[in-house]
């Protein structure tokens, strides 16, 4: 499991909670100025990761309106961007000048050593939750041209679409499930998340070509894995419906997978494979035949199928379900998947 320390205000007494916070807030590497309409009873959560060049923080409370004022600034200088991605609530970010309405799904962008101000409130104030995840990227890890990044401070970027919802649904998915994951994993994940960071902003500033050429690659294989994920089902899925998909050529796809451990097609079926093996021994599936699984993840042919199940696994796709189909040998091994953990 991924590493995370987590703050809960509600451990508290209700008229203890707002100073809970203001304490946590003022030890952070960019102290803030915090008011809330629930200052009287401030239930409110934060959890942080640390992602290797990145750290990230996932945000509950009722409201907040936030300022980092100049003084703060001249104390305390992180030297820190900060992405921030609205999940739930509406808010507002303002800096040099330049001030948007953020509604849940966008991203807005701002820098820790300037002054800034940032209010977030909960569509529901009496009783639902503001939510958000903010990424925290220090200045010297953003390979982009410092001097231009003005341009975005204070404003908004969609987090539904393009690289914008990729880098909303890693982040959903690490802060969401950092179980899944193994501490070692920490340093891999924070470089993808620097990447697809570093790309949307490139973007947005239009000048992709200030993106560094390793981190547009990664970042592209990282939207043509997850576009892979999602249609895994879809039996004409190939090397040319990707390339299409992505407005790139068959050539640069294979040349994309270069520095890969596997070619584009074979990315595809060891994914399929994955998720039929997956299958085939999930209890709530026991009665689906194995050809309506396989043909259910892109492999429509039996025979097919059957042949490159078992090059890949050495046994029959049948074969392979009775035998990890025996309720002792599943607890058994549910139980090495706890300790494995454990002993990560």
């Amino acid at each position: 499991m991924l590493p995370r320390d987590t703050i809960d205000t509600t451990i508290l007494p209700p008229g203890d909670r707002f100073g809970m916070w203001l304490d946590l807030v003022a030890r952070t590497s960019a102290p803030l100025r915090i008011q809330s309409a629930h200052a009287h009873d401030f239930a409110a959560r934060a959890n942080f990761i640390e992602l290797g060049p990145i750290q990230l923080v996932e945000y509950q409370y009722p409201s907040l309106d936030a300022t980092r004022t100049q003084k703060l600034v001249r104390q305390s200088d992180p030297e820190l961007y900060i992405l921030a991605l609205t999940t739930g609530g509406v808010g507002t970010s303002s800096q040099d000048g330049r001030r948007s309405e953020i509604l849940a799904g966008e991203f807005t962008f701002y820098d820790a050593s300037r002054p800034h101000d940032v209010c977030h409130h909960a569509t529901e104030p009496e009783r639902g939750r503001a939510t958000s995840i903010i990424t925290m990227i220090p200045h010297a890890a953003l390979p982009l041209p410092p001097q231009r990044m003005a341009a975005l401070y204070g404003g908004r970027m969609s987090g539904s679409e393009g690289i914008g919802a990729l880098l909303a649904q890693f982040l959903l998915q690490v802060t969401g499930h950092p179980e899944q994951y193994h501490a070692a994993d920490t340093s891999r994940l924070g470089a993808v998340g620097l990447d697809l960071a570093t790309t949307l902003l490139g973007r947005h500033l239009v000048a992709e070509d200030a993106v560094p050429t390793e981190v547009r690659r990664r970042a592209l294989l990282t939207q043509v894995q997850a576009y892979v994920h999602r249609h895994l089902g879809n039996a004409t899925l190939s090397p040319q419906s990707i390339a299409d998909a992505h407005h790139i050529s068959v050539r640069s796809l294979h040349r994309l997978f270069e520095a890969e451990d596997s070619t584009v097609a074979s990315y595809i079926r060891d994914m399929r494979l994955a998720r039929c093996r997956r299958d085939l021994t999930d209890p709530a599936l026991r009665n689906q035949p194995a050809q309506a699984i396989a043909a259910r993840w892109g492999f429509p042919d039996k025979a097919h199928f059957s042949r490159v199940f078992r090059t890949a696994y050495g046994i029959s796709p049948q074969a392979y379900r009775e035998s990890n189909s025996d309720p002792a040998r599943i607890v058994n091994r549910a139980a090495f998947t706890v300790n494995s953990v454990r002993a990560d």
